[in-house]
Parts: C-alpha cells; structure tokens; sequence
C-alpha cells in the first residue's frame, strides 16, 4: 500500500491513504458472472405500441407496458394478434397449426421436407423435398410438383453451398425460393453443381466413420450455372429469365414488387466489378437493365440493405460505396438517378425509416467519428442534414413508427450504457435509465481509453485499450492484441465494454484491439487498398501497432500476443510468419492459411482468381512464410469445417513439421467453423492456462478452471 505524507491543518504530520487504495477490485464472480457488477440491468424497450407509447418490459415483473412518452403513465400492455397460423416440419412432414386447433398433417412422405413457407394469402405452403420444389394447398392437402429434374448436383430451390454462405446467407438455412406478395408466382433459382469440385469432410464417429461431401469451390474453381425462375401457384411449366446460365456469374437475393407483377433481380460478374439490376417479367422471363454499377476494386452484392422500395411505389433508396464512402441515393423504379441524399467523406450505415409525407429520411451514420454512430435526419433532395443524437457516444435507436420520437440507448468506453428519450429534432425529452451501479465509484478497474496509432504513411488507426488495474508506468506489462482484420470488418468501436476484460487487467495484462487502414473505419477507398493483396496493409498495420506497443515503456517488449478466430485466425498465423519479428505468441482458431484454399465467391472479390493474380496468392499466404516463423503460435480448429476447412491448418502444419518449428495444435472433434457446448470450459480453460503460462509465468487459480 503506497502512503503519502501531508501537513495536517494544526502543522502536525499525517499519513493519508490515497483514495483509488480504498477502492476494491473486482472479484471472479462480478466478472464471469456479472452479479453483482459494475452495472445493472434496465428495462427492456421491445419497440413501440403506437407513435406517443413506448413499449417496456418491467425489469421486475417481467410484463408489457405501453409508456406514455409525455407524462411516463404506464398501462398493461398486449401485443396485436400476430397470424395464429404455423408452419413446421416435425418428423420429415409438414404440420399447420392454427389458433388451439389441432395440428394439420400437410405431407405424409418418408423424405424429409425443407423450409416450408406460407404464401402471403395463407392458401399454400411451399417447400423443397429432394432437392425440387413443392408446393401443398393448405385446405385439401393436394400437392403440387413444380420441378422434377433435382439429382445430387441439381438443386430447385436448395442453395448451392457457395449461395448458402456468401451471398443469400446462413440464415436462409439453404432456402432459395420467394413467393409473390399477390400468392400467384414462386420465383427460385436452380443450381447445377455438376462442374463444382467435391470436397470431402471426415466425420470421425463411429466404428469407421462417414464423409460429408459438399460442392465447394475454391478460388478458380468452376462455379454452380444458375438459372433463375418462376412458377404458377397453380402448377405448370417453368418461366426462366433471360439470362444464360453458362455466363460466369452470380445471383443475388432477388425482391418482388409490391404487386407481384415483376422481379427486381441483381447479377454480377464473376469478377464482382460489376453489378447490374434487372426488373425480370414472371409472365415471359423478359428482363430490362435498370441500374449498373462498376467499380475497379469490386462492387459488394446486397445482403438485404442496399434497397429500400418506397410506399409511393414509385421510388426506392439506393445504399452505394461507389464515391468511396457508402452513401444513399434516391432513384426512379426505371433506375433514374433523381439525387444523392447525402454525401461527403463518411460512411452510413443503417436506413432507419423513411417520412414519405415530409420527404425526410432517418438514418444512422458514422459520421462524427468513425467508431462510433449517430442518427441523422436529412431532406430527400440532400438539404438539411441534422444530427439528432447527442455526445461523444455510440448510439443505438429505437424510432416511434412515425418518426416523431425516438429512444437512444447509448454509451462510450468510460460510460456504461444508457437510454434516454427524444423527439425528432433532438431535443432530450426524459432520462429513462442508467445502468450504473449505485457502488460503482467503490471500486477500481483497467481503464479502457479510445486511442489511434499513427504510420509512416499518414493514417491513424483506431484503437481502444484497457489498462491493467492500478496501472504503474513504471512497470512492464504483457499485451493481447484482439483482432480480426478482414475488408471492411473493423471491431474498435466506441462502446461500453463491460467486465469481460476485468479479469486480465486485474492480473496485469494489457489488453488492445486495433483497426487496419482497410477495416472500413476509413470507407470503402481503405478498404478498396485490399484489392489483389489481401494480408499485405493488414500485417503493415498490426506490426505498426506492435511496435507502437513496445516502444513504450510499459510494455514488456517479449510478451505480445495476437489473437483472433477465422480472418482473425489467419492474421495471427501471418503475425507468427511474416510479421514474426514484432510478435511473440499466437492464438489462433480456425485460420485460412492460404487463399487458394477458400471459396470462389468471398476469396476472388478481393483477390480475383489464382490464375488472374497468382503473385498476389502467394504474397497473401501463410505457407509462403513458415520459414520466418518464430515464437509460440496455438493453432485451434474443428474437424468438421465445413467453411474453413482444416486442410487450412494441415497444409500449414505440414510445412511447419517440415521445418522443424514448434507449434501448439488443438482439435475440437466434431466442431465446424466454431465449436461449443460441451467443448466451452475446455476452450477456455487452455486460453486461460496459455495466458498464464505465456504472459504471465504463474501459475493457473484452480477456481477458475472449474
């Protein structure tokens, strides 16, 4: 305990302890635990009942009140009947449920049905089975075949995998069909992945285990041929849309009209440079090009947020990068550029709501600091523009349906989260919570500053780093550096962090996330630098930020770890590598190791093909640099990646075993791009042991390996 000596009012000599020595640290359970902890849990706000009632869950009672924006009343409240209808599969069949009737047994066929959905007048369900799509009527259970030509490599709207994971997403569950909002067409892709190599995944369960075999294509491989089509509800032959399913190209999530009466679809090159739209008639399969988009990096497909089609049915919003900053333009149905809505060296982000009456469009944006974002209001001609939010803080919102009020839950690094209610032009209508704890000021912590590094070339990068507890200058500290590093992917935002990191800074490590020049923190022209070199400005930052690092004083110069898990995974094994004179240990998951091995449509964006660019593939790979491999680098990956395969780790293993270096290697049987369940206490109690051994040379409190 440090004392200190001052003079006492009357001359006599005292010793006064300073205050941050009274002050606790947290314990193991306030951190792992989060009872009790810095802060405490608020109401939840679930949404709005109407424009001047907002919509709380009771901390206490766990029930619904509408909230009187103005005087606070609450009353008991319950949400609108929703459709009482439901739609599941149970046992390969399909059942519908609706209100307290009895289950309705739609199929009853030994092959498993997938993904029903509902058409939008509730008479049909539709669903694929076998690879080719049905539909059911829900009142007679008659069913409708509408393709018949599906085999192991021929998918009726099935995702091929590559669709699945880049460009329709996950979420879809592989789902590649969309009903009409009037009920009278389904639109669906068909994919052949006759050409489509055939990449094995070997389950190890069992007396002689089993492979899963999935059309993956890897940089330069043959793409699925895509076709694009649709069906009557009633039955009969396929309309096609006048593309050419042997063009290399893809197919991006498509959006029917309001009536039905087109589909807006969007295509691309097999470059990516290229983005074109096209209304496609569900009558002829005729199409007509209403937008075009070229860039000479790339141009990124929609993931569901580039467009936003307007109530007057004669407009939409158009989410674009192509100035270098993403920005939103209102355009024609016919693709007529009216103007741009808002404009300058900052980015959007989100499309909040659109005032149709007022022609005013809210948004949130980084556009005050790039870490953090705000809401913005702007006329649909560009004019305008007002900030609505307040401070130097990240801000997520809550709009009233017709923008008159909005709830903003908020925080920044030194500020724990709270929420406060405003009106349209911003002006601070009530406090409605704090997540501070009452003893908060009771105790001490690692102290989290928003910081940016500078290079030699003119950017300073965002970072935000937590201080160990009771942080000495004088000492010297170990430092993990958290990352991911892929384009346009930055993690360093401005935000209450919470207790996780607690437990590190009690025990003297210093612990830093940073954001490379390509993270999207400085638009799409940083991210664009990307193009063709994937690896090389990521490593010229991070080694930046090391030795940044172990310049100061405080920074044990022998102990910086990098860790991260997939893009992540791949910096940390370039850090051991190329950049292995600036980076003692490695935590790597799951890392691709060498582009060559990942898949077409994300790989080649950034990177074109092997074949078109095959210097940069080897500059950008990990194998490229096992000789210059150095420190201690764990390697963690599960057997069954279905995403990152682990021939990522063995081909880079191989090279290290060749070479003679020393690694650490964890498998995770059974585990795909990430692993849990049961696998979670082992995950983290080896980080936690690789830490202590590494970092801090003690050894393990037992009690936090239990």
């Amino acid at each position: 305990m440090k004392l200190t000596l001052t003079l006492g009012l009357a001359g006599a000599l005292l010793f006064s302890i300073p205050a941050e020595a009274q002050l606790k640290k947290l314990n193991q359970q306030q951190i792992f635990s989060g009872q009790p902890s810095l802060t405490k849990p608020m109401s939840i706000i679930t949404g709005w009942s109407d424009d001047s009632h907002y919509i709380e869950m009771d901390a206490k009672d766990r029930k619904l009140y509408a909230v009187d924006v103005r005087s606070g009343a609450k009353t008991a409240y319950s949400p609108p009947a929703q459709s009482d209808v439901n739609v599941y599969v149970e046992k390969n069949d399909i059942y519908i449920k609706s209100g307290k009737n009895e289950p309705n047994r739609l199929t009853n066929n030994k092959d498993e049905e997938k993904n029903p959905v509902l058409s939008p007048d509730g008479k049909y369900v539709a669903f694929t089975r076998n690879n080719d799509l049905f539909a059911v009527d829900t009142e007679s259970g008659n069913e409708i075949r509408y393709t018949k030509d599906a085999t192991d490599v021929i998918y009726n709207g099935w995702s091929s995998w590559v669709y699945y994971e880049e460009i329709l997403g996950r979420p879809t569950n592989y789902r590649a069909f969309w009903w009409a909002p009037d009920s009278k067409h389904i639109a669906f892709m068909r994919f052949d992945d006759t050409k489509v190599p055939m990449f094995p995944i070997y389950g190890s369960t069992g007396q002689h285990g089993y492979v899963e075999k999935t059309r993956y294509p890897k940089a330069g491989d043959p793409n699925p041929e895509v076709k694009v089509g649709f069906v009557k509800t009633a039955g009969g032959p396929v309309i096609w849309a006048d593309f050419n399913e042997k063009d290399d190209q893809y197919f991006g999530t498509p959006y029917w009209s309001y009536d039905g009466s087109s589909l807006m679809v969007q295509w691309m090159n097999r470059g990516q440079d290229d983005l074109k739209f096209y209304t496609v008639n569900p009558i002829s399969g005729a199409k007509k090009e209403i937008y075009d988009e070229k860039q000479p990096s790339w141009v990124d497909l929609d993931f569901g947020g580039r467009i936003e089609y307007l109530q007057d049915k004669k407009h939409y919003i158009l989410k674009s990068d192509k100035t270098g900053w993403a920005h939103f333009y209102l355009y024609t149905l016919d693709g007529k550029l009216i103007n741009p809505i808002t404009s300058g060296n900052w980015q959007v982000t989100n499309l909040m709501q659109v005032d149709e009456k007022n022609k005013v469009v809210y948004f949130m944006a980084r556009k005050e600091a790039s870490t953090r974002t705000d809401l913005y209001r702007v006329d649909y001609n560009g004019k305008n523009l007002k900030r609505l939010t307040f401070g130097d803080y990240t801000h997520q919102i809550q709009l009233s349906p017709n923008g008159t009020y909005f709830i903003t839950t908020y925080s920044n690094v030194s500020t724990p989260t709270k929420r406060s209610l405003l009106d349209n032009t911003g002006k601070v209508i009530k406090e409605l919570g704090d997540s501070k704890s009452a003893d908060f000021d009771q105790y001490i912590f690692g102290k989290t500053e928003m910081i940016t590094i500078p290079t030699d070339d003119g950017y300073n990068l965002p970072a935000v780093i937590t201080y160990p507890t009771n942080f000495d200058q004088n000492k010297k500290y170990p430092v993990v550096m958290s990352i991911y590093g892929g384009p346009n992917a930055g993690t360093v935002t401005n935000t209450w962090k919470g207790t996780n990191n607690q437990w590190w800074a009690n025990e003297g490590i210093i612990q830093i996330a940073v954001d490379h020049r390509a993270s999207g923190q400085f638009g799409k022209a940083g991210v664009a630098l990307m193009h063709r070199n994937l690896g090389k400005w990521e490593m010229k930052d991070y080694t930046t930020a090391a030795r940044w690092l172990k310049a100061k004083p405080w920074v044990d110069n022998k102990k910086l770890l990098i860790t991260g898990h997939s893009y992540g995974g791949y910096m940390t094994c370039m850090a051991l590598t190329m950049g292995a004179d600036d980076f003692d240990f490695g935590y790597a998951g799951a890392p691709v190791t060498s582009w060559d091995l990942y898949d077409t449509h994300y790989t080649e964006r950034f990177m074109d093909t092997p074949q078109e660019n095959p210097e940069g593939y080897k500059k950008g790979s990990v194998l490229t640099y096992v000789n210059n491999y150095k420190g201690l680098l764990r390697i963690m990956h599960g057997d069954m990646d279905d995403n990152v395969h682990m021939q990522n780790t063995i081909q880079f293993i191989d090279k290290l075993q060749n070479a003679n270096k020393h690694f650490e290697l964890m498998i995770y049987p059974g585990g795909r791009h990430g692993w849990g369940g049961v696998k979670t206490p082992h995950d983290r109690a080896e980080r936690i042991r690789f830490y202590y051994q590494n970092l801090l040379n003690k050894a393990v409190p037992e009690e936090l390996l239990k």
